[in-house]
């Protein structure tokens, strides 16, 4: 199983009196990028300030179940980075510490560069996920969703992101797959086409995990999700499973995995 964790909650600033009967946050005006920062938000200016506290709370709650997991590192899954422009950096929200951090695929990552992670999530300078086999998963959705999972009750963790003014519910992770949900395929474009459109796919099927790890240097831990450039040099284990007759001169191949 990709992601098969006992205990899974969303955790977010909103409430959920303030729930319509779908379960949509309709009922009250809520800040949910830190762009909105120094806006009117419900009749009252959304400070810097008032930012960085709400954003202590995540990045505490995350250290909380961490160590109440007994967890010192996770691993990066599907990693997107995002370009930092000067104008960015020069803004109050941004770190050096995010361009310091050499983030890849895969890597091991300890509680500080997680914190320093989730912070770069948080404020739209990077994406991607946290994850240990079996064990944990802190992933962020749009509008400031968080969503954890343990192996470990943690209860005292619950606690305290209650304490620091988040609402905890039980909620399984839209980013949470089994093997059994994760539909693998290849994508292809055409060559030098600027707006880079995906002009064919081919589910694959049969091929162990094991085997995509091996292709494309993975550790056991990692489920095989997101999108992995894929090369002449590296089609030929795939070939064999495929209809498609690979041609790497008009077009570029990806791995895809997700649902």
């Amino acid at each position: 199983m990709a992601y098969q964790i006992n205990f899974q909650w969303r955790i977010t600033k909103y409430n959920p009196a303030f729930r319509d009967d779908n379960g949509h946050y309709t009922l009250k005006e809520e800040w949910t990028c830190p762009s909105e920062i120094g806006k009117i938000i419900d009749g009252k200016e959304f400070t810097l300030d008032e930012y960085f506290r709400v954003e202590s709370a995540y990045l505490n709650t995350v250290s909380t179940f961490l160590k109440e997991s007994g967890l010192n590192k996770l691993r990066v899954l599907q990693l997107s980075k995002f370009d930092i422009s000067p104008e960015e950096k020069s803004m109050a929200l941004y770190e050096k510490a995010f361009d310091e951090l050499d983030l890849q695929e895969d890597l091991e990552v300890n509680p500080n560069e997680i914190r320093t992670i989730c912070k770069m999530i948080l404020r739209n300078f990077g994406w991607c996920q946290l994850y240990s086999k079996g064990n944990f998963f802190v992933n962020f959705g749009w509008d400031y969703y968080m969503y954890i999972g343990s192996s470990v009750k943690c209860a005292s963790s619950i606690s305290f992101a209650k304490a620091n003014g988040l609402f905890v519910e039980d909620a399984r992770s839209p980013y949470c797959l089994t093997e059994e949900e994760i539909i693998r395929r290849i994508e292809w474009k055409e060559k030098n086409d600027e707006d880079k459109l995906i002009v064919g796919e081919e589910e694959l099927i049969g091929i162990p995990l094991n085997e995509y790890r091996k292709l494309f240097n993975l550790s056991e831990e990692h489920p095989v999700i997101g999108s992995f450039s894929l090369t002449n040099k590296k089609a030929a284990s795939i070939q064999k499973f495929m209809k498609h007759q690979m041609d790497f001169s008009k077009y570029e191949y990806v791995l895809w995995g997700g649902n």
